[in-house]
């Protein structure tokens, strides 16, 4: 009955979900402050009017504190209507003498405005090509007027109301200055705000000031611009077209107006303040965006075309990325533009850029995102299908995790690869997954610059002013097929008849200009022959060799941080050891709660008094250990930030980072911001549940700044296989591609502990297959050795003078272990990493006794030194850890190998076979000792699984190898 009697209830669920204004008075219910009038009148004689008294009295200090219609309401009561009229009732108005005095519209009005806002977009007129539905959905909406029948039908008014005039809603824009307009005029100006070559998509925005501001955007008579230039994108594909006909480049044909509309965005930014603007694209356009957008050299493109100077890049072309400082010419100003580098994994890019932007804001104190932003560019069918687009939109309002507003622009073919759109998506549009963070979205025929350039200018000042992700869609196709060499036709038949006969966007706007007369034939044409000049020379000057430098295409350079050809300014490695004065004090910060009148869990009080204790005898667990590294940099300025899903806590409840007050909700103290006085920050942060698009987060932010400490841990090890895209595409093979290091580094709990096969097994054999060194062949061992070895492979950090990813295999069970715990005297001055520890026990002082040396990593070796104990083998049998994996230490090996004459050598591991690290060690090791002997192996058999889920089955297979590693014959029967 309320629908029929009030439209306000149409737009309620605008208003009841959002916060109290701060003017309402806090006796107010916040649902009934945003309750439509109509709904209270059969209370304002009763005992439930009290709180519209004392609504009406917020109204009176400040009349947005209720909802709007309460304001017409109070309006009209204090004008003088009579008892009953003052809430305007819809189809009475227009008969009432007072009705000019009163605030509104008639609701056939106000419903017909509704519809156009809520669905206008979908008759919009966005393909090009004129025989696509950009929603995949040919019907037309009952509610948008398409006819007489359906004016009749749906509004309750005929042909003869056309020209009369009515009275305008108050929340539209469409009349200007005018409150009034005949219908005609009304159905026309939404029209044209909503139906032409622009849709919008906003109405579930839950925030009307939010949707105001945009329906003043796109109603306001006269909005809109004209582009001042759209010769340059298709003259460069023409261009390259001409040169390199058979050559990939995945150009921009059909979407050429990505360009103003990059342009537009960052000119408009600029002009709010902008001075960094970090940008993610896939392949296609990425060489058009390079040349016209970021302006990088066109000889420095056209070389990359010569096979024979390729050898510069370890990539192709297409999927490089470049930093550029340069003056933008709209706003006189200087901005820098970083385009990241992707691979053909078209979306893995998203959360890097996102992790980037915020280093980027973090490093320069822009908190707000005033003077950092990113703009990510897709293709419609990734954007739809790649569940990283997600995975990166959920962490755009996390705190530790915002970059306050994104502008996505999304090149829209209609075609992924040949799959046709219908078959691609089961959304209407391609970009609603971004109605899950309140992202406008504004779709857009590309065919129409003008248009394009206005709703990237509304996009850029939205994100200037709400600090939101917002969306633009270019609605347009793709000249040719997914490469230049690829044939279309074989699929899309139809699609790319009617692509044959269109007209590209250049030549259509040139002859638009020219029949305006806003430009000459002649001016036109002489703008693209000067153009094509300039491609000209610059491929000449691609010719010179001497061009060619792979710092041309960094995304992210470290100024200072390299000599000025790329190389470390040192190859030394200097100690990491610190003082006992150091150790004590970090410690005592670590076992402390440095904040006054803060309640902590009891729990947790005998955790810090067990650190506390640990710290008088000189010792040092997992856990501690990781205070001291963190503490000691956060001394010395460098930025520590730990990242991922329970990480201020710790999965295994040893961490404790982040302390929480018992009393106080939020209320959290961080005592390792207590360090020093003029420390660096340290950030730890509970990611969503997410890997993919977390890690790569933190790898982008890992690029910005050498001078960081940037760690992603994994809830359990094996997780980190939903986050393999971006081990496989950017952290292992980053820097052989791109020339790109990063310091970033995975903490992978792993450990066979009896928990089943996804709680065991962190993977360690696909890391250790991915490593670039050698097993055949024997290093030159010099003085240098350790850190040559370093800086030649793909993947490990240490204060070094440069930076490569670092994989952790970290502790689970050994996190609490009582004889997996360091001395003071092993982290003093002069100390360092050991990358292997050799046997130190009674087998070490008799090494011409001993008939064994078992190699191995990590956890079992307390399971080997506790069986060797157990059956008396302590002369015979000795146990070397390997602590550094990769790069291999052939050298320290060869010295225990060659120590111990006589043993057998045996690597054993908890892992299976097939698993782990036998198959990564065993050919190293035998090229060390120059296969003198063979490599014995004891552990658990191959297996398709990381492990077993029965308890008592895990303990079976864990007596068999440690068997196994002690009873050397066995092993040899077995072979």
């Amino acid at each position: 009955e309320l629908l029929k009697v009030s439209s306000h209830w149409r737009i309620l669920e605008l208003y009841i979900l959002q916060p109290r204004p701060a003017a309402v008075p806090r006796t107010f219910q916040p649902v009934r402050c945003y309750t439509a009038p109509v709904a209270a009148e059969p209370f304002l004689n009763g005992t439930s009017s009290n709180y519209v008294e004392e609504m009406y009295y917020a109204w009176l200090e400040n009349p947005k504190s209720v909802h709007k219609s309460w304001d017409v309401f109070f309006r009209n009561a204090n004008a003088g209507a009579p008892p009953g009229m003052a809430h305007q009732r819809p189809l009475s108005l227009a008969t009432l003498p007072q009705a000019q005095s009163l605030v509104g519209a008639q609701p056939d009005v106000e419903k017909l405005v509704e519809d156009h806002l809520i669905r206008g977009h979908h008759v919009a007129q966005l393909d090009p090509l004129g025989i696509m539905d950009a929603d995949l959905d040919s019907h037309i909406p009952n509610d948008i007027i398409t006819s007489s029948d359906k004016l009749a039908g749906f509004y309750g008014l005929d042909e003869s109301d056309l020209d009369k005039v009515f009275r305008l809603p108050t929340t539209t824009f469409i009349g200007g200055t005018e409150t009034a307009l005949p219908l005609r005029e009304i159905i026309r100006r939404l029209e044209m705000s909503y139906c032409q070559h622009i849709g919008v998509e906003f109405m579930f925005i839950n925030d009307l000031d939010q949707c105001q501001w945009i329906r003043e955007k796109f109603e306001k008579p006269g909005c809109g611009c004209v582009l001042t230039s759209g010769a340059l994108p298709r003259r460069f594909e023409e261009f390259l077209q001409r040169k390199w006909s058979s050559e990939k480049r995945f150009g921009l044909e059909g979407c050429e107006s990505l360009i103003p509309a990059l342009k537009t965005i960052i000119d408009k930014s600029s002009e709010k303040g902008v001075e960094n603007v970090v940008i993610g694209m896939p392949h296609r356009g990425r060489l058009n965006v390079l040349a016209n957008v970021i302006r990088k050299e066109l000889e420095q493109i056209f070389c990359q075309f010569d096979s024979k100077l390729e050898a510069g890049s370890g990539d192709v072309k297409y999927h490089l990325g470049m930093y550029h400082r340069r003056i933008n010419r709209v706003t006189d100003r200087n901005i820098t533009l970083s385009l990241m580098a992707n691979p053909s994994h078209l979306e893995a890019v998203d959360p890097v850029v996102q992790g980037k932007t915020k280093a980027e804001q973090f490093y320069c104190g822009d908190t707000e995102g005033h003077k950092v932003m990113s703009i990510l560019m897709h293709g419609d069918a990734a954007f739809a299908g790649q569940g990283v687009v997600y995975e990166t939109f959920h962490l755009s309002d996390l705190p530790s995790y915002s970059t306050h507003g994104t502008v996505h622009v999304v090149v829209n073919n209609q075609i992924g690869f040949t799959t046709d759109p219908r078959m691609a998506r089961s959304s209407p549009y391609p970009t609603d997954v971004a109605r899950v963070v309140n992202a406008p979205i504004f779709h857009v025929n590309a065919d129409d610059p003008e248009a394009v350039v206005y709703v990237c200018n509304v996009a850029a000042e939205w994100r200037a002013t709400f600090h939101k992700d917002v969306v633009v869609d270019l609605v347009c196709y793709r000249r040719l097929g997914h490469n230049e060499m690829d044939e279309p036709m074989f699929t899309q038949p139809l699609m790319y008849k009617q692509i044959k006969k269109q007209k590209g966007v250049m030549q259509k706007y040139g002859e638009k200009l020219i029949a305006e007369g806003a430009v000459t034939r002649q001016e036109y044409e002489e703008e693209i022959a000067k153009y094509d000049k300039i491609c000209e020379e610059a491929h000449v000057r691609s010719k010179d060799e001497k061009i060619l430098h792979i710092k041309h295409w960094l995304d992210s350079p470290w100024p200072g941080f390299f000599n000025l050809d790329g190389q470390p300014k040192s190859m030394t490695c200097p100690s990491t050891g610190l003082t006992e004065e150091e150790l004590t004090h970090i410690g005592q910060v670590a076992s402390s709660v440095p904040v006054e009148d803060f309640t902590i869990h009891g729990g947790l009080s005998r955790i810090l008094k067990a650190r506390g204790e640990m710290i008088k005898n000189r010792m040092v667990d997992w856990a501690l250990g990781e205070y001291m590294a963190f503490g000691s940099l956060l001394k010395e300025g460098i930025h520590v930030r730990l990242s991922g899903q329970d990480v201020e806590r710790g999965t295994f409840s040893h961490r404790h980072h982040v302390l929480h007050d018992q009393n106080v909700d939020k209320r959290v103290c961080i005592p390792m911001n207590h360090v020093a006085p003029n420390q660096a920050p340290y950030t730890v942060c509970n990611s969503s549940l997410s890997e993919y698009g977390v890690l790569g987060f933190e790898l982008g932010f890992a690029m910005a700044s050498p001078n960081a400490l940037v760690l992603w841990e994994a809830q359990f090890g094996d997780f980190h296989n939903t986050a393999q895209c971006i081990i496989d595409q950017f952290i292992c093979p980053g820097q052989a591609k791109w020339v790109r290091q990063n310091g970033i580094v995975l903490l992978l709990p792993h450990g066979m502990e009896g928990m089943g096969p996804e709680h065991s097994s962190a993977r360690p054999e696909r890391f250790l297959q991915m490593c670039n060194d050698d097993p055949d062949v024997f290093p030159n061992i010099t003085d240098d050795f350790a850190i040559r070895q370093l800086h030649d492979c793909n993947w490990i950090v240490i204060l070094a003078p440069f930076r490569k990813p670092l994989i952790v295999f970290t502790p689970k069970s050994l996190l609490r272990h009582p004889e997996a715990r360091s001395n003071f005297d092993e982290m003093l001055p002069g100390t360092e990493f050991q990358r292997l520890i050799p046997e130190k026990g009674p087998a070490a002082n008799n090494p011409s006794g001993v008939k064994r040396v078992i190699f191995c990593t990590g956890k079992v070796y307390y399971e080997l030194t506790k069986e060797r104990s157990a059956r008396g083998m302590e002369d015979t049998v000795a146990i070397t850890r390997m602590e550094q994996l990769s790069p291999f230490p052939f050298d320290l090996v060869k010295a225990e190998s060659e120590k111990y004459p006589d043993a057998d050598l045996v690597w054993c591991q908890e892992e299976h076979k097939n698993q782990g690290y036998y198959d990564y060690v065993k050919p190293r090791i035998r090229t060390t000792i120059h296969r003198a002997k063979p490599v014995w192996y004891a552990g658990r058999p191959p297996a398709a699984a990381p492990a077993t889920g029965n308890k008592k089955a895990h303990l079976v297979e864990l007596k068999n190898f440690l068997d196994n590693a002690f009873n050397l014959d066995a092993v040899k029967d077995q072979v």
